[in-house]
């Protein structure tokens, strides 16, 4: 671990005016807080903090940035309290910690509309202070250099919610070198054989051909030397992960791919950056299609850069970046240049992009869509590179990669969107579903009498688009939506014997979020709301009596009279794919498909049974076994039960399998409606600090 004379170091190296004090006390406060925790290595727990805010040096940060590291784990996991943080260190501290906090609790990857919902919550607390994510990815960013200590299950879940949304939102922060790592860390979890493969192929290319890097970026020096061009130049293999992808997406073998070898060329002026350019377009020859120019037209996150791809006589392809010291800085460090710090004072970075500009460019407009459409927009803007097109007036629209002229249209207006019925591009008319390159003049064709197709869905990107169009197709057919769903929400509120008022959709809808009956009823009409998921808003007692599945007969495909059995060695769950073995005397066992028993059976295929769970909801009375894994505190097993028992679970049997005197490892039997239940429940107990490890134990007579 970091020492706090070495961490004080690391700031003074760009911030000789560092509060040395300030960073100190928030040293021995965290490490003080974190005492008797450790990490699932079994390090003390506080060498996490530290670690993260060795990150952020690296980034250059303020005072600010760097104690919020140390302390971000000290409200959710200590003794600490936000007041007592705001009193030792200031409100600004404060405040950044309670949003990382919060940051934490989020679930990012759970269903579609809580995974929604939470990333709007994570883009309203980067709009408050876009430190808080800084914090956050360095935080995810050592977890993912320290992963193999945690366990397999929680292994693919972290690298999976890394490569969706922590590595993306670097990039589009402008944090190329932390997306990368991440993905790469990510992706030596989720497909290890194909990034050893990767790592093996370039090892033996490294053997064929010799150093091809020092080569290139010798002869590139050399270039630029006899032109008087002064620069640095730097080269690299791209990363397992990025030429993993690159062979997905184009459907090449490792052989056949060119350009698995980066080069940047820094120079001292924006004069020499064309200047170099230049010199490698007349040196090396130019691979058409593949120039970027974003110094002239610079993305919204501050980075500028020249990108070239050039093959040499061998036909080997290099792509070749090229850039002045202040923008690689940004290129670098992304939306975070904004609060770097160079010999004491901010680094006034000509480059450097506004956070509250930044934040609200990627966040305009999200609070028109529902909750699928907010999360699509905000995947799209993340993953998407992007193209620069001019208006007739030659204003520059900025859409993402694969956009169309229906893209253009609703991204400058969304009635100019509605009314569009064609499109001239470079002055030829084209087709709608026209793919948009960079530098392209684009002119809307309009009619106050058109109305946007359904088809338009199938062929726009942008969730600006997708999301209007939507509405637009709603607005149409809502009366008739409107209609369809009060007759769907009379028939199934009689059956249950109640009568559907509007006081009733009105208290519904406030349930359920929606802004008024008449949108309850339209959405009813859409499909896009169950009449059933109304009920359960308002009488959950009588919508789980209309689906209960009778607990006696649960299964399809059995016959009348057969008795059944679910098998110990599997507890199979209702959701969950099953198949049935039959015994003399005993009727049909019941086996989950992936139970390790069903291979004694594969000789004799006559004992087997096609069957199925019946759909519905079924009552909680399926016995399935728990490990548990609690600290030894006062309170803690209480608190463990009475979550359980508001997750709608029973507990059944409880029994210690070990006693420690800082943790109790035990066995819970819960009783479970399904498949999805359990899910539930398991996602509620890891949530718990209390609760160090939970998983399901399918044999309860093995010890887990």
């Amino acid at each position: 671990m970091i020492d706090v004379e070495d961490l004080i170091a690391l700031v003074r190296n760009y911030n000789p005016r560092s509060n040395s004090t300030l960073i100190r006390d928030a040293y021995e406060y965290g490490m003080r807080m974190h005492e008797g925790q450790f990490r699932h290595s079994g390090e003390p727990y506080f060498t996490h903090p530290v670690a993260v805010a060795a990150i952020l040096t690296e980034m250059r940060l303020d005072d600010a940035t760097i104690v919020t590291a140390l302390l971000h784990d000290t409200i959710e996991d200590t003794r600490a309290s936000y007041s007592e943080v705001s009193q030792l260190f200031g409100k600004e501290v404060a405040d950044l910690v309670d949003g990382v906090t919060k940051l934490t609790n989020l679930q990012l990857s759970g269903a579609q509309s809580k995974q929604a919902e939470n990333f709007r919550k994570l883009f309203m607390a980067m709009s408050r202070d876009l430190r808080v994510i800084l914090v956050k990815l360095a935080d995810r960013l050592h977890n993912m250099r320290t992963i193999k200590s945690m366990r397999p299950d929680k292994q693919v879940q972290k690298a999976r919610e890394t490569m969706d949304i922590f590595a993306p939102l670097a990039g589009r922060m402008g944090m190329q070198w932390m997306r990368e790592e991440l993905e790469d860390l990510a992706f030596k979890v989720i497909n290890p054989e194909a990034r050893n493969s990767i790592i093996r192929r370039f090892v033996s290319l490294q053997k064929e051909s010799g150093d091809v890097i020092s080569r290139i970026t010798a002869d590139i020096r050399s270039v630029l030397e006899k032109e008087g061009i002064e620069a640095d130049v730097f080269g690299r293999a791209k990363r397992p992960f990025s030429v993993w992808r690159k062979m997905q997406e184009k459907q090449l073998a490792f052989s056949r791919l060119s350009d698995i070898y980066g080069f940047r060329i820094i120079t001292r002026s924006e004069m020499d950056c064309y200047r170099a350019l230049g010199v490698i377009h007349h040196r090396w020859r130019a691979v058409p299609g593949r120039f970027k120019d974003y110094i002239s037209q610079p993305k919204s996150n501050g980075y500028r850069s020249i990108h070239t791809t050039v093959s040499g006589r061998d036909g080997k392809r290099v792509e070749v970046q090229i850039r002045t010291r202040q923008m690689h800085e940004v290129a670098e460090a992304g939306v975070a240049a904004h609060w770097a710090y160079r010999d004491g004072v901010r680094t006034k970075n000509p480059f450097a992009v506004d956070p509250g500009q930044w934040i609200e460019a990627l966040t305009d407009r999200f609070g028109e869509e529902d909750h699928d459409e907010f999360l699509e927009h905000v995947k799209l803007e993340m993953y998407q590179d992007q193209v620069f097109c001019f208006s007739p007036k030659g204003d520059v629209i900025q859409l993402p990669r694969g956009a169309t002229p229906i893209d253009f249209a609703y991204a400058i207006h969304t009635r100019l969107g509605n009314s569009c019925v064609g499109a001239k591009v470079d002055g030829i008319r084209v087709p709608l579903w026209t793919r948009l390159k960079n530098g392209q003049s684009v002119d809307i064709i309009s009619a106050s009498g058109q109305r946007p197709q359904a088809t338009w869905l199938d062929i726009v990107v942008t969730g600006r688009a997708k999301a209007a169009i939507r509405k637009s197709l709603r607005d149409e057919d809502r009366d008739r939506f409107v209609r369809l769903g009060r007759e769907l929400a009379r028939v199934a509120f009689e059956h249950v014997g109640r009568r559907v008022t509007d006081k009733a959709l009105r208290t519904a809808a406030k349930q359920m979020g929606l802004t008024s009956a008449e949108e309850l009823l339209a959405r009813i009409g859409s499909a896009e709301v169950s009449a059933h998921e109304v009920l359960a808003a308002l009488y959950p007692e009588l919508a789980d009596k209309q689906d209960s599945i009778d607990a006696t007969r649960p299964i399809a495909g059995l016959d009348a009279d057969a008795s059944f059995t679910r098998a110990p060695c599997c507890n199979p769950l209702p959701g969950e794919r099953i198949v049935g073995i039959t015994y003399r005397g005993k009727g049909v066992v019941i086996h989950a498909i992936d139970c390790p028993v069903l291979a004694e059976f594969e000789d004799s295929p006559q004992r087997w049974v096609d069957l199925q769970w019946h759909e519905g909801r079924h009552p909680a009375a399926y016995s399935t076994f728990l490990s548990l894994t609690i600290r030894h505190d006062a309170g803690v097993l209480g608190r463990i039960c009475t979550l359980i028992g508001t997750q709608g679970a029973n507990i059944s049997d409880l029994e210690f399998i070990d006693r420690k005197p800082d943790f109790y490892r035990l066995r819970v039997e819960v009783e479970l409606r399904d498949r999805e239940h359990l899910h539930n429940l398991l996602t509620a107990l890891e949530a718990e600090s209390d609760v160090a490890q939970v998983h399901r134990v399918r044999d309860p007579a093995l010890k887990p």
